[in-house]
C-alpha cells in the first residue's frame, strides 16, 4: 500500500510566527529570572532612590522626584532586558549548535531576525509594565500621552533587541556579552538621565549627553508621562526610529550572510 504525504502550502509569515513563539517560550520557562527578577530590581531602585532623593533633586515643573524617576527606571529595565534577551538567545544557539536547525529553508534570515527582536520587545514590555505597576504601590505617575509612551517603549526595545542580536552574533562566549553589557550598555543607560534631568549638568556635559542615544529614548519616553522633556520629543523620536531601523536592518543582513554562524 502506498501512502502519499500531501504537501502543505507555504503560508507567508508562518515561519516567523513559529520562531517568535519559540523565543517567547524560551524566556517564559525561566520567568523567575527573566521577568520577576528585573521587576524586583526596578522596585528596589525605586524604593531606595525615590525615598532618599525625594525633595533633593530638581525635576520638571510640578513633578515630584518619585514620579520623575518612574519612567527612567521603567525604560532602563526595558532596554537592559531587550538587549539581554536577544544576545543570550543567539549566543546560546551558537554554542549549543541548535542554530543549524532554523537556518534551513523555509526559514529566512529576516524571519529569524524579526522573531528574536520581536521576542525581546515582548519581554521588555512585560518587564516594563511590571515595574510601572509596582510604582503604583506609592502613587501612580501621570500618563499624559499613552501613544508616546507605547511608541518609545516599542522603538527603544526594538533598538536594544537589534543591538543584542548583533552582539550575540559577534560574541564567541558569554564573557564577551557580559563585558559589552558592563562597559557599554550599563554606563550609557545610567548616564542617559534615568535619575536626573540633564539640565542640572554643566553645559559641556549636557552637550555630551546628546551624543548618548539612550538619552533620546528615555527623554522621549518621559515626555509621554509629563508632557515635558529636556529635548524636543519629535527629534528624539526621529533619532530612536532611525537608529532602530538601521540596527534591525544590519542584524538582518548579518544573519542572511551567515556572519560567524557559517563555517
Amino acid at each position: 500500500m502506498n501512502f502519499k504525504i500531501k504537501p502543505q502550502p507555504y503560508r507567508p509569515g508562518a515561519s516567523f510566527l513559529t520562531l517568535l513563539e519559540k523565543e517567547i517560550l524560551r524566556f517564559k520557562k525561566i520567568a523567575l529570572q527573566t521577568i520577576f527578577a528585573p521587576v524586583l530590581m526596578g522596585l528596589l531602585y525605586l524604593l531606595v532612590f525615590g525615598q532618599v532623593l525625594a525633595g533633593k533633586m530638581p525635576t520638571f515643573d510640578g513633578v515630584n522626584y518619585l514620579h520623575f524617576l518612574v519612567p527612567g527606571l521603567v525604560m532602563m529595565t526595558m532596554l537592559q532586558n531587550a538587549f539581554g534577551n536577544s544576545s543570550s538567545s543567539m549566543l546560546s544557539s551558537k554554542i549549543m549548535g541548535s542554530l543549524i536547525f532554523i537556518q534551513l529553508p523555509p526559514f529566512a534570515g529576516w524571519e529569524l531576525s524579526l522573531a528574536m527582536i520581536g521576542a525581546s520587545i515582548v519581554r521588555a514590555l512585560i518587564v516594563g509594565a511590571g515595574v510601572l505597576l509596582a510604582s503604583f504601590l506609592w502613587s501612580p505617575p501621570p500618563m499624559d500621552h499613552i501613544l508616546w509612551i507605547l511608541v518609545f517603549g516599542f522603538m527603544g526595545a526594538a533598538l536594544m533587541g537589534s543591538l543584542g542580536l548583533i552582539c550575540g552574533l559577534w560574541a564567541d562566549k558569554f564573557d564577551q556579552v557580559g563585558a559589552f553589557q558592563s562597559f557599554v550598555i550599563l554606563p550609557l543607560t545610567f548616564l542617559s538621565g534615568v535619575f536626573y534631568s540633564i539640565n542640572q549638568l554643566p553645559p559641556i556635559f549636557q552637550t555630551l549627553s546628546r551624543f548618548n542615544p539612550f538619552f533620546y529614548i528615555i527623554d522621549g519616553f518621559r515626555y509621554g508621562f509629563f508632557s515635558q522633556s529636556d529635548f524636543n520629543p519629535w527629534v528624539s523620536l526621529s533619532v530612536v526610529t532611525i537608529s532602530g531601523v538601521a540596527a534591525a536592518a544590519f542584524a538582518t543582513y548579518l544573519l542572511q550572510v551567515g556572519y560567524k554562524i557559517r563555517r
